[in-house]
């Protein structure tokens, strides 16, 4: 027998033998799980090294009910947003000693399909970042003691716990800082096939607004992207007419870059011919050709909450659902400078 098929064949009751202890202990040491010294620990784990064993989670999921493996459901992976959210939760998983099985999903019934596939892995947890699951689907993971977290998802779902960003506090303080700028016209950019956050954004601008004393019947303009991201911007910037607003703002950082580049286009820049302000406060938002003024999104926060609630809902899957939302801050830039 070859040393490689020596390896591939050896079992914790081998490691146990070598390190003169009890499989149980060899299980607590592997596992992190339990009380052990660290001098007992530091001799299974070379005993371990030595021999060539390796744990086998997807093994350990089906004996305990479930793996170290945490499920994360992402739509539109390239979307700048959404891969940094995605490389902060996959680090906030790694940090907490689990591994990732991330999931693209292109709808609904992908979603549907992606978290019975996730049960059928015995996975530790799911996050979801986009769709919003089926009440029916969630009861089939809290049956099973799966607990599901959605992230910026659309708050209405018993058993599962959101963690969002403070939508409603950025549009407020995007609406401040356009109408103390000087704006008295005003806009609201989004695509038409908006995320629930999105939504809310607008409907938060719009309510903000009026509280400043502003007639949004009158003075504010509805911008619909008919796509999404950068070329949704683009596009909406070259179908607006003469009569522009003085003060924009963008569902998201890609449609407000995109809707910048389409009014260079047209020989107007901001903040000479407008003021603009985005959502998310993406790297490129920051780059010397945008200088974007952009709310910016607590991604270490959000992931380190979502992980947070997802092991506590392990503990107790009944517990009522619980909504927390993390702050964004304005980030002032060149598209509608710090007043003062």
């Amino acid at each position: 027998m070859s040393q490689t098929l020596r390896k591939q064949a050896v079992t914790a009751e081998d490691v146990a033998k070598r390190a003169g202890v009890s499989r149980a202990v060899v299980s607590r040491a592997l596992s992190s799980n339990g009380s052990i010294s660290p001098a007992t620990k530091e001799k299974v784990l070379r005993a371990a090294q030595e021999l060539g064993y390796q744990v086998n989670f997807l093994a350990q999921g089906l004996n305990r009910q479930r793996s170290h493996l945490i499920g994360v459901i992402v739509a539109r992976i390239g979307d700048p947003f959404r891969s940094h959210l995605l490389e902060g939760l996959l680090h906030e998983i790694q940090r907490r000693g689990y591994q990732a099985l991330v999931t693209e999903i292109t709808g609904e019934q992908d979603l549907v399909t992606t978290l019975r596939r996730f049960t059928q892995f015995r996975v530790s947890g799911v996050i979801v970042t986009s769709g919003q699951p089926p009440e029916a689907i969630v009861n089939e993971c809290v049956s099973q003691r799966i607990p599901v977290v959605g992230i910026n998802r659309h708050p209405d779902i018993p058993l599962v716990d959101f963690v969002c960003s403070d939508n409603v506090s950025g549009a407020r303080q995007a609406a401040e800082q356009l109408y103390h700028s000087g704006c008295r016209r005003f806009g609201w950019l989004n695509n038409c096939g908006s995320t629930w956050a999105g939504i809310q954004r607008g409907e938060a601008f719009f309510q903000a607004l009026q509280q400043l004393g502003v007639d949004t019947q009158q003075q504010v303009r509805w911008f619909d992207a008919r796509e999404e991201g950068y070329d949704g911007g683009f596009q909406a910037a070259q179908e607006s007419d003469a009569d522009l607003p003085e003060g924009i703002f963008c569902a998201n950082a890609q449609l407000a870059c995109g809707f910048l580049d389409g009014m260079r286009q047209r020989g107007k820049s901001a903040p000479a011919d407008f003021h603009l302000i985005g959502f998310d406060n993406t790297p490129q938002s920051g780059q010397f050709s945008y200088q974007l003024t952009t709310l910016h999104q607590d991604v270490a926060e959000i992931a380190n909450r979502a992980l947070t609630r997802l092991l506590e809902r392990a503990k107790n899957p009944l517990q009522p659902s619980r909504v927390e939302w993390v702050k964004v801050k304005l980030i002032h830039r060149q598209t509608s400078p710090q007043i003062g």
